[in-house]
């Protein structure tokens, strides 16, 4: 395994938007679904909605592989299940980034669904 550079970290915690790929078992990629995603530290994060039943989550639970573009970055990825010891930390990241959007939309990222859906992106 690698690790992000800063460069990475800074544009792709930054970016509004991550466009998300799981693996398939013959190494094509699944249609790209846009997502949001969070920086804590030296980790970025992103989580499903829909929670353990959205569709590009079950497909990253296949493999625990995928690529991941943000802003121009383009990176493969693992998908590690995130430590739930984290998920107060990574409800405030959705806040304060996404604060500019309302709360219903925002309160969809911080639930008990959602956070089971909470997955570490690692790159490769």
């Amino acid at each position: 395994m690698s690790e992000w550079t800063k460069d990475e970290l800074r544009t792709i915690g930054d970016a509004e938007e991550l466009h998300i790929q799981s693996q398939h078992a013959d190494g094509s990629l699944s249609r790209p679904t846009t997502i949001w995603v969070v920086r804590d530290g030296d980790e970025l994060y992103v989580r499903a909605v829909n929670g353990p039943d959205g569709k590009w989550y079950q497909g990253a639970q296949e493999r625990h592989e995928g690529h991941i573009e943000a802003d121009g970055v383009g990176r493969d990825v693992e998908f590690e299940e995130a430590d739930h010891a984290v998920d107060a930390k990574i409800d405030a990241e959705y806040r304060a980034k996404y604060r500019g959007y309302s709360d219903d939309i925002v309160g969809t990222v911080v639930t008990d669904k959602a956070k089971a859906a909470t997955l570490k992106l690692v790159p490769h």
